[in-house]
């Protein structure tokens, strides 16, 4: 079981960056980050960081796919830093991770947005593993979140955020459901770890929609919660299930289309129709926090959605969900996308 050594949350915390890495007794770091972030935020990384006498080289990603992950890795091997920080969103953090991963080195995650719950799980996704699923990398040994400067990334990358988390309500449902069918693995703890994430964010819903920048806090712990909930598994199962396939699926069919977690969200509440829990509930405070009901909201056609429910449970056949137990043809995708307002 690996888990986050030391978690810091809060305004402004940013500044503490160099502390915070000086208490692993490094003297070498690599930041890996977008130009968008490192131009808006990236100059308080640099300042503590040099304040605390941390050398530093900055490795700009546009892109999360495993060209990217081989250049920045050689660069750093040549570099010799001894860790590696992911200073941004999804994509930086990810192929900061796996990079980590593959050198053996600690990683330490610093994210400027609150877009999903990758910011302290030990998986990523990147393009061109031939997996259209996350996998398993490095966990990070720290979370920095500085949450004044979530506060000011575009809203509906903190609207992804809970679209990913109240994801796991169903997540939680398909594992159980494994465990009853399959005889699978169920850890009480991580799952009921997952589920409150989920739970405390549904609840304070409308807060967050309300554009409340207090509700950035709360955001931000669930996510680090139901990530580690992932490594308390030691596999993504209290975090990821039918509705996760359903997005890999739609990344397989239409690709860069949406964020992540507008697609888990989408994805859940019709798994949830299919488990017979309240789809309504979840549906509606999804579109409290701001994040996308309908597949037309993020551009998705009709068509692409039923593809979508068709094809996911064939992405990661290992993984029993309710798709598994419900093999939708065609006319039964349809009907549920439509019964469910998702078309």
């Amino acid at each position: 079981m690996e888990l986050p050594r030391k978690i810091l949350i809060g305004d402004g915390v940013i500044r503490d960056l160099g502390n915070f890495v000086t208490d692993l007794g490094v003297k070498n770091v690599a930041i890996v980050s977008g130009a968008v972030v490192k131009a808006r935020v990236g100059d308080q990384c640099h300042e503590s960081l040099a304040n605390s006498e941390l050398k530093n080289v900055w490795f700009l990603t546009t892109a999360a796919n495993m060209e990217t992950v081989d250049v920045i890795q050689n660069e750093i091997l040549k570099n010799g830093s001894e860790v590696i920080i992911g200073f941004g969103g999804g994509k930086s953090v990810d192929v900061a991770k796996t990079i980590a991963y593959n050198l053996n080195r600690p990683f330490i995650s610093v994210p400027t947005s609150a877009s999903h719950d990758g910011i302290s799980s030990p998986f990523s996704s990147i393009k061109g593993h031939n997996k259209p699923h996350s996998i398993k990398t490095k966990t990070p040994i720290g979370v920095l979140a500085d949450t004044r400067i979530i506060a000011g990334a575009p809203r509906r990358l903190l609207a992804s955020g809970c679209g990913d988390l109240i994801a796991k309500v169903t997540a939680v449902k398909d594992w159980e459901l494994a465990r009853d069918k399959k005889g699978e693995y169920f850890g009480k703890y991580s799952s009921n770890l997952a589920s409150m994430s989920a739970k405390i964010v549904m609840a304070e819903s409308k807060s967050i929609g309300e554009d409340n920048d207090t509700s950035v806090r709360t955001v931000v712990e669930a996510l680090i919660s139901s990530g580690v909930a992932a490594c308390i598994a030691g596999s993504s199962r209290p975090c990821s299930g039918a509705e996760h396939l359903f997005s890999h699926a739609l990344d397989f069919i239409s690709p860069n289309q949406a964020l992540h977690g507008e697609k888990c969200g989408i994805g859940a509440i019709m798994i949830a129709k299919l488990h017979d829990i309240e789809w309504e509930y979840i549906a509606s405070t999804l579109k409290d926090t701001g994040a996308p009901i309908t597949a037309k909201e993020i551009g998705i056609d009709a068509d692409t959605v039923v593809k979508a429910l068709i094809i996911a449970s064939t992405l990661r056949p290992e993984r029993y969900t309710i798709l598994n137990k419900i093999s939708l043809m065609e006319q039964d995708a349809l009907e549920l996308a439509k019964s469910t307002g998702v078309i």
